[in-house]
């Protein structure tokens, strides 16, 4: 077993992490890895008035002692998996450290509450900051308290089942509990976001292997806005749009095409519709198991956000989401 054929799982004690742990676990059975399981802390220091300007630290020994039991406690919820599992305990911001640890290790899982809108974006930092810096694919997995009622439509092509849900009850959510492994969704549909740029053509290649890996129907999905309401709605009326979604999808069957002459025996389902990637990607994936896009991965302070596209599926899909960006390894 080498380094890489271990999945990182960043963990806080938290429902959502813990979910993430079992999907983490499900996977790491399947194609036979380990898991190495990190709590991570950071101990601030506060401003003494008595020390004239000086600093107070804390002692770190009852963190410490909770991060332990964290990793005490996640590793209880492996025991019986049959997978080979590792802890560390890591000092520093847990965002940082996965990102620095990322390098060693095959995949990274964290956990995410999957609410979306302005307190996931402020709280969910560890979810937002990793995939965008990671150096290897990283899934983040919503627990969510919401059912999928009020979904429009029901993604064509994919399956004749009904749109699945995130694993586990409403209840389970917002009673803080999460869901047990066995209750993890296996992968049975994976979506891909294709729009000819070589970061979604690196997305398909993970979601080949992912497909592989858990057996499961993958489905490459393209959105060009040329409704009246798209980005495109400035086009004159003469042009032909279904004509414009063909030729897009003519575009997209010659990359899967390749695809599917060095992978024999695999078949990769091709869809082209009106609409952007992140309305379609987060429509598709209350039908799915896992969706998978690319990431821009820029540097400097925009670093610090993704893509718009993977941000917006990040924060509203209801299955896992694996994101690689251009840091991943091929």
């Amino acid at each position: 077993m080498t380094r890489s054929e271990v999945v990182l799982v960043g963990v806080d004690g938290s429902a959502a992490s813990l979910h993430a742990l079992d999907w983490a676990t499900a996977y790491a059975h399947r194609v036979g890895w380990a898991l190495h399981i990190v709590c991570s802390y950071s101990l601030p220091s506060f401003t003494a008035a008595s020390l004239d300007g000086g600093y107070a630290a804390l002692d770190d020994t009852t963190i410490q002692e909770g991060a332990k039991a964290v990793l005490v406690e996640a590793e209880n919820r492996v025991a019986d998996a049959g997978v080979r599992a590792t802890t560390e305990v890591a000092t520093g911001d847990a965002a940082g450290v996965l990102v620095e640890l990322s390098a060693d290790y095959g995949l990274a899982v964290v956990g995410t509450r999957g609410r979306g809108g302005f307190t996931e974006r402020l709280l969910g930092t560890v979810s937002s900051a990793l995939p965008a810096h990671a150096k290897c694919p990283v899934v983040v997995v919503p627990l969510r308290a919401e059912t999928n009622r009020g979904v429009s439509w029901t993604p064509p092509d994919i399956s004749s089942d009904e749109p699945g849900t995130a694993a586990g009850s409403a209840d389970d959510a917002e009673s803080g509990v999460a869901p047990r492994a066995a209750e993890i969704r296996e992968v049975r549909r994976i979506v891909v976001g294709v729009d000819g740029s070589p970061q979604a053509e690196r997305a398909l290649q993970h979601a080949i292997v992912q497909a592989n890996a858990w057996g499961a129907e993958l489905t490459a999905v393209t959105g060009v806005p040329v409704g009246n309401a798209g980005m495109l709605a400035w086009l004159p009326s003469s042009i032909d749009r279904e004509q414009v979604l063909a030729d897009i999808g003519a575009g997209m069957d010659v990359l899967v095409d390749r695809y599917e002459a060095e992978n024999p025996g695999m078949r990769i389902r091709r869809i082209v519709l009106d609409g952007t990637g992140a309305e379609l990607l987060t429509e598709f994936s209350t039908a799915s198991d896992l969706v998978v896009v690319g990431s821009r991965g820029r540097g400097g302070f925009r670093g610090l956000l993704l893509g718009s596209t993977s941000q917006a599926v990040l924060h509203h899909a209801a299955c896992p989401v694996l994101v690689v960006n251009k840091h991943c390894p091929d």
